[in-house]
Order: C-alpha cells, then sequence, then structure tokens
C-alpha cells in the first residue's frame, strides 16, 4: 500500500537551533522550508523533518543515513568541517578509521549536535 510513497524520517532535536547550525554548516544542508513543527530538508530525492522535542539524543541505533560514493573523500571533506566518526568494536562489527566494512559494503557513522546517530554507506557492486 505504502511503496509507491516517499519515507519521510523526523529526527529529534533538544535545541533546534543548534541543530539547524549542525545540519547547515556541518553538512552543508538548506533548510527546504521552516514552521513551528520544525525545520524541513530536502537531500537528494528525499527530505526529512527535523522536530524539536525533549526527547532528543535517546536512541542508540542509526536514525537515518545517506548512500555515497567516495566515502573517504566524503568522510574527510565532513571531518574539515568539524564532524567526529564514531569508532565501534562489537561483535561482527568493528571500525578501522571510523569505517566498518560488512560484505560489499562500507559504513560509517556520525552523531548530530543533538545525539542522533547517522550514517554513510557506500554499496559495492
Amino acid at each position: 500500500m505504502l511503496k509507491d510513497f516517499d519515507l519521510v524520517p523526523t529526527l529529534p532535536a533538544g535545541d533546534l537551533e543548534r541543530a539547524k547550525r549542525f545540519y547547515e554548516e556541518k553538512l552543508g544542508l538548506t533548510p527546504e522550508s521552516e514552521d513551528p513543527s520544525g525545520v524541513h530538508y530536502r537531500t537528494g530525492s528525499t527530505r526529512f523533518d527535523l522536530y524539536p522535542t525533549q526527547f532528543a539524543g535517546v536512541a542508540q541505533h542509526t536514525l537515518g543515513g545517506w548512500d555515497v560514493q567516495d566515502l573517504e573523500g566524503v568522510m574527510s571533506r565532513l571531518r574539515d568541517r568539524g564532524v567526529v566518526f564514531e569508532e565501534y568494536d562489537f561483535p561482527g562489527l568493528k571500525t578501522e578509521n571510523g569505517i566498518a566494512t560488512l560484505g560489499p559494503e562500507r559504513a560509517a557513522w556520525f552523531k548530530d549536535s543533538e545525539g542522533n546517530i547517522l550514517a554513510l554507506a557506500e554499496r559495492g557492486a
């Protein structure tokens, strides 16, 4: 029933102004619109919303991510803007210089200003 509709992720922000600065200055995004419910960004062919809430940063899992080409290049440019990538060492998942190799896919994770975990993924052929 929903296969023909876009999924719009909603990310919590404890401090909406701080979150806006992160997404705009660190990730290079421009708001598509803003209203009392939050800030709306377009990225690629999709969009996501940031909304104010006191419950931001409590999720301990990935809330969203971007499929990228040239993972190291994208990470380098984000690091230059102050983004810090997570290092993990779990059974079945270990990062090296912020990157985990998962079969043909490689991925990296970072937290936004609100503690939300976001990912970059480079999918192999």
